[in-house]
């Protein structure tokens, strides 16, 4: 929801997803309008009370740093395609985030807030991230085209720029808003493809470079029968358009199965989670993503 947002998850829940129930489903796992993947919704108020609580515990349990795969009731593993690659294939980024309102009070952004070893009003924000795969696509970086001083066009490599695309699998420890956003972007150095927000100056530098073969199409009418109800196209938005799409996408999640719980949740506590069996959920890429991710590969 929002403001001019006319479609909500909320209000299409309540419409369609309701059936014989008298209430209708609770969003509990949200996403970011523009990420992609999984959503959890609780089909009753004590389902989604409970689920709840599991959300929660993974961000107390991360906060006492607690690491071990084995002991989370609850794991998320997201992929995101990023402009650049981190110095490190693999490791743990542990930076608090803050709210600052920008643009005269007329909007907000989430930033890494760490001031002399002392955090100030922020919240702790624990991701760990590995590398899936880097590309330098020559291909697509051979066609971007520059011109000199002199007037005379060359092709430009991406690499001159400190860019190429990198795949990276990112494992949220805690639950807070645009961390994955802004630890890709401020703390590895290398935005999420399609975000605007956090990665604006990168994407302008690729964006001030002669516009590729690859988009020459971007221009061109979207059919009707491509669109969402939130205005989203299904198949634009990869790396071949102009305008570029959010290529965040909640691919994995591990979760308590609280169906058992539900049978008898007067006798429920937060203990009894880990004692739960797992249900394991998994996404595939939405079209544009999985665009991006075959023209890489090829």
């Amino acid at each position: 929801g929002g403001i001019g947002i006319k479609w909500s998850l909320d209000e299409l829940a309540a419409a369609w997803l309701r059936y014989d129930y008298s209430e209708s489903p609770r969003l509990v796992h949200r996403l970011d309008r523009d990420c992609s993947g999984i959503l959890v919704m609780g089909r009753t108020q004590m389902s989604a009370a409970i689920l709840h609580s599991v959300f929660r515990e993974e961000t107390l349990g991360a906060s006492k740093h607690d690491s071990d795969n084995e002991k989370r009731v609850l794991q998320k593993r997201y992929w995101a395609l990023v402009i650049g690659s981190p110095r490190r294939p693999k490791g743990t980024i542990s930076a608090p985030l803050r709210k600052v309102v920008v643009d005269d009070g007329k909007s907000d952004r989430i930033t890494v807030f760490e001031h002399n070893n002392t955090i100030l009003s922020s919240q702790r924000a624990i991701t760990e991230y590995r590398v899936i795969k880097t590309s330098t696509h020559g291909n697509i970086i051979v066609t971007l085209v520059s011109k000199s001083d002199f007037g005379i066009a060359y092709p430009l490599m991406l690499s001159d720029l400190n860019a190429g695309f990198t795949w990276l699998e990112l494992s949220p420890l805690t639950g807070r808003k645009h961390q994955l956003r802004v630890h890709c972007a401020e703390v590895l150095g290398t935005p999420i493809v399609g975000d605007y927000k956090y990665g604006w100056q990168a994407h302008r530098r690729l964006q001030n470079l002669a516009e590729s073969d690859l988009r020459k199409n971007s221009n061109e009418k979207v059919a009707k029968e491509n669109m969402l109800p939130f205005g989203l196209n299904k198949d634009s938005g990869s790396i071949s358009e102009k305008q570029l799409r959010l290529h965040l996408h909640c691919r994995e999640m591990i979760l308590p199965n609280v169906s058992q719980v539900l049978r008898n949740p007067k006798s429920f506590t937060d203990d009894d989670l880990s004692k739960l069996k797992s249900l394991e959920i998994v996404a595939p890429l939405p079209s544009y993503m999985q665009k991006s991710w075959d023209i890489l590969n090829s």
